[in-house]
């Protein structure tokens, strides 16, 4: 009987996950996120790519915004998108954007540094 319930309840967690997925794309679509960084998360012109960032520092730069804090003038306009956000919001774009995957072929970003060398002259 346990076996049951703990099948059903990672079901009911996983469908809640890519539920919450959804939820994120529709708000970063809803509220304009992907004029500055793309419809792929892929950052245009000067702004950031979002795509497979870590989920723990998009909350972190996101609720930092909200409080209306940032780390340089450019970050600033971010601020009035951000401080609206409920919790709820935040974790469901940080989900979106952690997961990102692209829709026409379903591949992740590569998001990997490799260092070469030996970093020496």
């Amino acid at each position: 009987m346990k076996i049951i319930f703990l099948y059903i309840m990672s079901f009911l967690l996983l469908n809640a996950q890519s539920s919450r997925y959804d939820m994120g794309k529709e708000l970063y679509i809803k509220n304009g996120c992907h004029t500055c960084h793309g419809m792929k998360l892929e950052g245009l012109h000067q702004y950031p790519y979002l795509a497979n960032r870590a989920k723990g520092y998009m909350e972190y730069k996101l609720k930092r915004f909200r409080s209306r804090i940032s780390e340089n003038q450019q970050q600033e306009m971010m601020i009035p998108f951000a401080v609206g956000l409920s919790d709820d919001d935040i974790e469901n774009l940080s989900i979106y954007m952690n997961e990102f995957v692209e829709e026409k072929n379903k591949k992740r970003y590569d998001d990997s540094y490799q260092v070469h060398g030996d970093g020496g002259s």
